[in-house]
């Protein structure tokens, strides 16, 4: 069955960094569009960004363009999230995930907290 595993959360200080990994399987990774998704607290889960199958193509939410970087390896099945610059309100759980076969299948997600 289709599992994805996010990992590489954790505490950063505002300007920081951090990648972000999602290793999946169960399903032809290099078939399917990826895509990041984040719910802060108290807040409904918004799009980051996605990524064409090929990793040809990618689109961003207004709020974390030319500070997120979204890649996939389609040889390891891998999917990641480049996070520069951090700022505190982009503390939330960060999620992975796909639509196969009109089914939309999410990982455990991986918390980013960013303060000083």
């Amino acid at each position: 069955q289709v599992q994805l595993a996010e990992s590489g959360g954790g505490l950063v200080q505002p300007g920081g960094s951090l990648r972000l990994s999602c290793a999946t399987s169960g399903f032809t990774f290099s078939n399917y569009p990826m895509s990041w998704f984040r719910q802060a607290p108290g807040k409904e889960r918004e799009l980051v960004g996605a990524i064409a199958n090929n990793g040809g193509g990618t689109h961003y939410a207004d709020s974390v363009k030319g500070r997120f970087t979204i890649s996939r390896d389609n040889v390891k099945n891998m999917l990641y999230l480049q996070i520069n610059t951090l700022k505190p309100e982009d503390t939330a759980v960060y999620y992975c995930t796909v639509q196969v076969e009109n089914t939309r299948f999410w990982g455990q997600g991986t918390q980013v907290t960013v303060s000083s």
